[in-house]
């Protein structure tokens, strides 16, 4: 299994398409800013993720700027998930491109 590395344009239609948005950034980050029905994935709660999550649906790793979710998404495809995206220029680019597309708080 591995990843894909998308940029955001490419994101948007498999985000349409009932994506799973996972962002490992830190928690104050996260809930700071995060892209709308993102889940802030940890150490804590991966297994869960992993363990609740249907493997066929897509997802989507976000990070600061695209880097560190480049190993989280092959760690997600490595536990079986079959479509897994590491988003290019991570929220930093997101939220510049799409500040509509992102909230705050949970």
């Amino acid at each position: 299994m591995t990843y894909t590395c998308i940029d955001i344009a490419d994101a948007l239609p498999i985000i349409e398409n009932n994506a799973a948005i996972v962002d490992i950034r830190d928690l104050v980050s996260f809930q700071n800013s995060h892209m709308t029905n993102a889940i802030n994935l940890t150490n804590d709660n991966v297994q869960n993720f992993i363990d609740s999550t249907e493997k066929s649906q897509p997802v989507i790793v976000c990070c600061y700027h695209g880097n560190s979710s480049k190993g989280a998404a092959e760690y997600l495809a490595s536990q079986g998930f079959k479509e897994v995206y590491s988003l290019n220029g991570g929220f930093s680019q997101w939220s510049a491109m799409l500040p509509d597309q992102c909230e705050t708080g949970k």
